[in-house]
């Protein structure tokens, strides 16, 4: 359905006689076809991670003797700061819970803050939420449709986690409390992102606003779980959302007010976001724009000044991220080598080709520092494509810039601060490992994934240069791809050329005996080959908006 159609439909019914909330089920109908894909895509990746942890725990901790050992390692500053108290860390359920309800929660969070923001203030920021309500739209009808829409996505995604749960034979109390504790933290950033929306003018600050808030609310329960003493709560955790949702303990004390709670800040937060829709102008948001510099200074008149200013808030979060990710795995990587069965297949897949337990836990961590890299790569090259889509590439155009010099610009961005990345995080792993291994030895080992993340970074180039409509969520999917084989292709019992054909696969670890040179010159040459195609047909192809 397209905004013409929505728009045809809301003619209906006279201005002067329709409601605010006039048109609320067609807006309803309209977004969920506008984002049925991604509303699936979030919802099943979601839910699809708990069989895929809980099936690779089992083979990590097949006894009660490995569980009651992990329990010893998640008992750590670093595990309770990243994942929460471990509360119950000697059953598969505790252990689940600390594997992967933090990652779901957080994800499911983000999914909520740019789906609204998606559907808001960035339809409003490009003119279609004045079209839509020029005819018998009501004024609130497509704001709460949105607001109900991405709720529906939560509450979708945890009932779904709760059913998988209890497909694998998990408790039913601890099931349920599970899928609605990560749900409620979901709605309870529709809320947040609802407002957010309201206050800023443009979708770009919207975002960013309530990431920040979100990263302000994850420390502060952060905080909170390393003042507690033991699996004593702490006061400041209620001081965060996060912190709600968690203390609802699935598998533990199966605990439901909590819910409540959430609940009410999903209510309140719609319910202010649309006073504050009824009493500001279309286009305007609450908080004022910051004006900026009269004149631009010399580093802006050059693309990658320019391209630095508009990716400066990722490129930070990103090395924040494997700063943390840095010191936390060198800080439980010795703990880890006491709570692995060495005869698992998952304690094999940790030590890959290394004889040694540590080596091998190590060089998965470092694979997951090349994975963030890789991460950060593909989303400041799409960021070329969505200038592009959205208009302001043609402005930049219009000078003596040229195409190649602007999209040149990305790339060197994305692949000196993948570098940067790797070097950082590899070197924090070593430094914090306490001993078992220098510093200058895993930033090696780390920079040696460059020629993955430089081929992650080819063919989103690639990818713009002939299908530049779907290049972003085509360039994802294959990095999503590319991340499961490497990371769980040994615990799916895929072969290792399967493995070794993806790019991090085929990545040989620097802790084993095996290390070769030839894999890296490789996938130099097809990240070269896939970036100068891309080049050469955005080159020549006309500029293709959204």
């Amino acid at each position: 359905m397209s905004i013409a159609t929505a728009h045809t439909h809301a003619v209906a019914l006279p201005a002067s006689r329709s409601g605010t909330l006039t048109g609320f089920w067609a807006s309803v109908r309209f977004i969920v076809r506008r984002n049925w894909i991604r509303l699936i895509v979030w919802a099943v990746v979601l839910a699809a991670m708990i069989p895929v942890v809980y099936n690779s725990q089992q083979e990590a901790f097949p006894t009660q003797a490995a569980r009651d050992a992990y329990a010893q390692v998640a008992n750590t500053p670093a595990v309770a700061a990243m994942t929460g108290l471990p509360y119950a860390a000697g059953s598969l359920g505790g252990i689940l819970v600390i594997k992967i309800w933090m990652t779901l929660a957080i994800a499911l969070a983000f999914a909520s803050i740019f789906l609204v923001t998606r559907n808001g203030r960035a339809d409003e920021e490009a003119g279609r939420t004045e079209m839509l309500r020029s005819s018998a739209l009501g004024r609130h009808a497509f704001s709460l449709a949105n607001y109900a829409v991405v709720g529906g996505l939560s509450v979708v995604a945890g009932a779904l986690i709760s059913l998988l749960c209890l497909a694998e034979k998990l408790p039913t109390a601890g099931s349920l409390v599970m899928g609605a504790s990560i749900a409620g933290a979901g709605l309870a950033f529709v809320g947040v992102s609802a407002i957010c929306g309201q206050l800023s003018a443009t979708s770009r600050g919207a975002n960013t606003l309530g990431v920040a808030i979100l990263a302000v609310f994850y420390f502060i329960r952060a905080a909170a779980d390393l003042q507690a003493k033991g699996a004593q709560v702490s006061a400041i955790s209620w001081f965060s959302p996060i912190g709600w949702a968690q203390n609802m303990r699935p598998f533990g004390q199966d605990t439901w007010w909590p819910l409540l709670a959430l609940l009410a800040l999903a209510i309140a937060g719609c319910a202010v976001a649309l006073r504050i829709e009824t009493h500001r102008d279309m286009g305007m948001g609450i908080l004022p724009e910051r004006r900026g510099s009269a004149r631009a200074s010399e580093f802006l008149t050059h693309p990658v000044g320019l391209v630095l200013r508009l990716q400066r808030a990722p490129l930070i979060s990103w090395m924040l991220g494997a700063v943390v990710a840095g010191l936390f795995f060198g800080g439980v990587a010795q703990a880890m080598t006491t709570a692995l069965e060495p005869s698992s297949a998952f304690a094999k897949a940790f030590a890959g080709d290394s004889s040694n337990m540590l080596d091998g836990i190590l060089g998965i961590f470092v694979l997951f520092t090349a994975l963030l890299a890789g991460a950060f790569a593909v989303q400041c090259v799409t960021g070329a494509r969505t200038e592009e889509a959205e208009g302001r590439l043609e402005s930049q155009l219009a000078g003596a810039l040229s195409r190649s010099r602007w999209l040149w610009a990305h790339v060197l961005v994305a692949a000196v601060g993948s570098a940067l990345m790797l070097l950082l995080g590899g070197y924090l792993t070593g430094v914090a490992s306490n001993g078992a291994a220098t510093g200058s030895q895993l930033a090696g080992a780390a920079f040696a994934y460059w020629p993955a993340v430089l081929l992650m970074l080819g063919v989103p180039l690639f990818l713009q240069g002939f299908l530049p409509r779907l290049s972003t969520s085509l360039a994802w999917a294959i990095y999503g791809i590319s991340v499961v084989i490497a990371m769980f292709g040994g615990l799916f019992s895929l072969s290792e050329s399967v493995i070794s054909a993806t790019p991090f696969g085929a990545v040989p670890r620097l802790m084993t005996e095996n290390f070769t040179v030839l894999p890296l010159l490789v996938l130099s040459v097809i990240a070269v080959a896939l970036a100068v195609l891309g080049f050469w047909r955005f080159s020549n192809r006309d500029i293709t908006p959204a």
